[in-house]
C-alpha cells in the first residue's frame, strides 16, 4: 500500500490526499508534526534529505518527494493527467506556475497569519506577499474567465495543485472577493465525487 508522510494542514500534502480520494486509491497516511521537528528526524531525512513534506513511500520502499512530482506519478494513466503531449505540457506549465508564482506568496501569507504570533518580524513580509498573491490570482482569473478547468474539458492535477492553497487564501489575508471565476472553479472542485475538505 502507498504511504503518504505528510501534514494534514499543509496544502502541498492536501493536494495528494485529495487526488488519492478522488481516484479511490487505498493509502496510509502518516501524520508528520512539522511544527515540533518531525520532518527533521534522522528517520524522515533518510526518506527526504530536504526535510520537507509530503513524501510518498511505495510498497517496495522507494520514496518520492515534491508534491507536484507525486501528483504526476499518482495520476499517470488516469484522466487526471492527459496522455496527449501538448495537453500534458500545459498541465506541467500550471504546476510550475503554482510552485513558482503562486505557492510562495499565497501559502506563505497563510502560514504567517495562521501560525506566527502577531509580533513576529515575518509579518512585515505580508504586504508584499499579498501583492504577489493577487498577481497570481489575477492570472488564474483571466484564464478561467472562459473555461471550467485549467487544461482541457475536465479537471486535472493542475486544478488540484492550484486549488490546494487558493481555496484557503483568505486565511492569509488574500481575499477572493474580486475573483468570481476562481470562486466558481472552487465550487466545481468541491462538487466533484469523493471530494474531501482539508483538515483545519
Amino acid at each position: 500500500m502507498l504511504t503518504v508522510h505528510g501534514t494534514a494542514v499543509s496544502g502541498n500534502c492536501y493536494k495528494l490526499q485529495l487526488l488519492l480520494e478522488l481516484l479511490g486509491t487505498p493509502y496510509r497516511w502518516n501524520e508528520v508534526d512539522i511544527f515540533s521537528g518531525g520532518s527533521r528526524t534522522p528517520e524522515f531525512l533518510a526518506k527526504n534529505p530536504n526535510g520537507r513534506v509530503p513524501v510518498l513511500e511505495l510498497a517496495d520502499g522507494r520514496v518520492l518527494a515534491e508534491s507536484n512530482a507525486i501528483l504526476c506519478f499518482l495520476a499517470e494513466d488516469t484522466p487526471w493527467l492527459p496522455a496527449e503531449r501538448f495537453a500534458r505540457a500545459q498541465v506541467l506549465q500550471w504546476l510550475f506556475f503554482e510552485q513558482y508564482s503562486h505557492e510562495p506568496y499565497v501559502a506563505v501569507a497563510r502560514f504567517i497569519c495562521r501560525w506566527l504570533p502577531e509580533d513576529h518580524p515575518r509579518r512585515a513580509e505580508l504586504p508584499k506577499l499579498r501583492e504577489r498573491g493577487h498577481q497570481a490570482l489575477a492570472v488564474m482569473e483571466r484564464h478561467l474567465a472562459d473555461r471550467d478547468w485549467f487544461v482541457g474539458a475536465s479537471a486535472s492535477v493542475a486544478d488540484l495543485a492550484l486549488f490546494a492553497y487558493t481555496h484557503d487564501a483568505d486565511r492569509g489575508g488574500i481575499s477572493l472577493h474580486g475573483y468570481p471565476a476562481i470562486r466558481a472553479w472552487i465550487a466545481r472542485i468541491a462538487a466533484l465525487p469523493a471530494f474531501v475538505p482539508q483538515a483545519t
